[in-house]
């Protein structure tokens, strides 16, 4: 049977009883339609479940009694940061939740030259909660109960020069390197993503003095939005848990 899954920002030490913040106690009652009694998992981010049970189910306030703590041991061993440059409405989300799935600890959003999301100071705060709330959603339907860490869109050149992974790659045809000529020593990779235009020339240059190599996928040119999930689950079975 599917347990129910609901992250909830707030402490949940075994034992206390929590009023559920209003999107979780909606999730929950009058989404999924539990009752007084039902049971529930939450989790906050801290790499543990927590089996919960609900003894108020009201219309001002839920509130649910934290029954026994366990951690969740489902992270990848290898450590990818998705360096994405911003897509345009559901292709983005797309990309983080299935990233989210196959288990990316960390997505930096970037400008580049040819990006066609323009964002100001507003819709940038909108955006980011909205690519949020994208991660905890795919965080609660696979099972991970440590939040990929979202950073706020960047310049992909100081984005790129943040990188501290052991591998720097961004897909290309014609790349220097195939998943089996990738060192097996490597713990960590940062995976560089152009947008819908791809890398312009100054990116591609930008991406290069960072330090970035080349990775061969196969002879065909993919879409953004299929290109990161690609190298995603290619990285993962090679170095990770797939």
């Amino acid at each position: 049977m599917r347990v129910t899954r609901c992250h909830v920002d707030l402490p949940l030490p075994v034992g206390s009883r929590i009023v559920l913040p209003e999107s979780a106690a909606a999730h929950l009652v009058r989404v999924l339609r539990l009752r007084e009694g039902d049971g529930c998992v939450l989790f906050n981010g801290d790499g543990n479940d927590c089996a919960a049970r609900i003894v108020t189910a009201g219309k001002r306030e839920v509130i649910v009694e934290i029954l026994s703590i366990a951690p969740v041991d489902n992270e990848s061993p290898f450590r990818i940061t998705l360096l994405q440059g911003i897509a345009r409405g559901e292709k983005m989300d797309l990309i983080l939740q299935k990233a989210t799935e196959l288990g990316a600890a960390a997505i930096a959003p970037v400008l580049a030259e040819r990006t066609e999301v323009k964002l100001d100071a507003e819709r940038t705060e909108k955006r980011v909660a909205h690519w949020r709330s994208v991660i905890v959603s795919a965080c609660e339907q696979s099972g991970r109960a440590i939040i990929p860490r979202l950073t706020a869109p960047a310049a992909l050149a100081d984005a790129a020069r943040a990188s501290a992974d052991s591998l720097k790659l961004t897909l290309d045809p014609a790349g220097e390197h195939t998943l089996a000529s990738l060192p097996a020593s490597a713990s960590s990779a940062t995976l560089a993503i152009g947008p819908e235009g791809g890398w312009s020339p100054r990116d591609r240059e930008t991406l290069r003095a960072a330090g970035y190599t080349g990775l061969r996928l196969g002879p065909r040119v993919l879409r953004t939005e299929t290109a990161g999930l690609a190298a995603i689950a290619a990285l993962q079975a090679r170095f990770g848990d797939l």
